[in-house]
């Protein structure tokens, strides 16, 4: 559970239940009952997005993005976290439940992947111009991610004119560390004009758990035929693009891997583009 949410726990659990007709309405509330909390110093409470709710005739959900300052030692903190509530222009809950199946419809729905996300420099295989674009977040040292993302990639890389393949890079620090240097080597190498750099990386053999930026890039550049320094990972254009990357991830709500979009709408079941025409 992240900082925030441990902040905002007290706050949730009053009721969540309001008369919201309007966006100032439900800003007003979540405002008020977040600021109950005593950690919380600062606050800001915006709506982000709406999107209507499959499946629920009349309902809406809300993409919330918090800011706030907390107090902590040696100094306060700057958070920000991202939630989905959802209104029917009546009343706002923090969840949505089926009762026959007992599915979060959280899980229905998800902020939309502008198309100016699909940059140039994301774009790894097929057409800019190809009739689907699949958008890819992944761990390199994640286990599924491993048997998972370079196999369907090898299948959507035949059919370029179909599907124009953007990849963005989101390791997971928390559970490999080594991810996180072995994504700028992989950036710092494309950036190089090194091809395939994506499915290769895949192959880097590597403790997930390792530090040691040297060893992290002499596995790299041997699996890779490279050679990426340790200054390479520091470059502008690769702090850039990375940064870009997590940027993007955090505005459509990326939050483990892998995740894929299709089209523009995340795809839970990572399997709809096996069914495209």
């Amino acid at each position: 559970m992240s900082l925030m949410l441990k902040l905002l726990a007290t706050a949730l659990l009053l009721s969540s239940v309001l008369a919201a007709n309007t966006d100032k309405e439900v800003r007003d509330f979540l405002k008020e009952s977040f600021s109950n909390n005593p950690a919380i110093v600062e606050l800001d409470v915006e709506i982000s997005q709406r999107m209507k709710v499959p499946t629920m005739k009349g309902w809406d959900a809300l993409i919330i993005v918090v800011n706030a300052t907390v107090k902590a030692k040696p100094k306060n903190r700057k958070v920000k976290q991202k939630m989905i509530w959802f209104t029917d222009g009546k009343v706002i809950t923090k969840e949505l439940t089926n009762i026959k199946t007992g599915e979060s419809l959280k899980d229905l729905v998800s902020p939309t992947f502008k198309d100016s996300y699909y940059k140039k420099e994301n774009l790894i295989y097929g057409n800019a111009d190809a009739t689907h674009k699949i958008a890819i977040f992944s761990d390199p040292l994640c286990p599924f991610c491993g048997t998972f993302v370079p196999k369907i990639i090898k299948e959507m890389k035949k059919q370029p004119n179909k599907f124009a393949v953007y990849y963005y890079h989101f390791p997971l620090p928390a559970l490999h560390p080594a991810a996180v240097e072995l994504s700028l080597a992989a950036i710092a190498a494309e950036l190089q004009g090194k091809k395939d750099v994506v499915l290769s990386m895949y192959n880097v053999n590597l403790d997930a758990k390792e530090r040691n930026v040297v060893k992290i890039l002499k596995a790299f550049n041997k699996t890779m035929h490279t050679n990426i320094k340790p200054s390479d990972l520091q470059s502008r254009e690769v702090q850039e693009h990375f940064a870009n990357d997590l940027k993007i991830a955090d505005a459509v709500m990326v939050q483990g891997t892998p995740t894929m979009f299709l089209n523009g709408v995340q795809d839970k079941s990572k399997r709809k583009w096996e069914k495209v025409k």
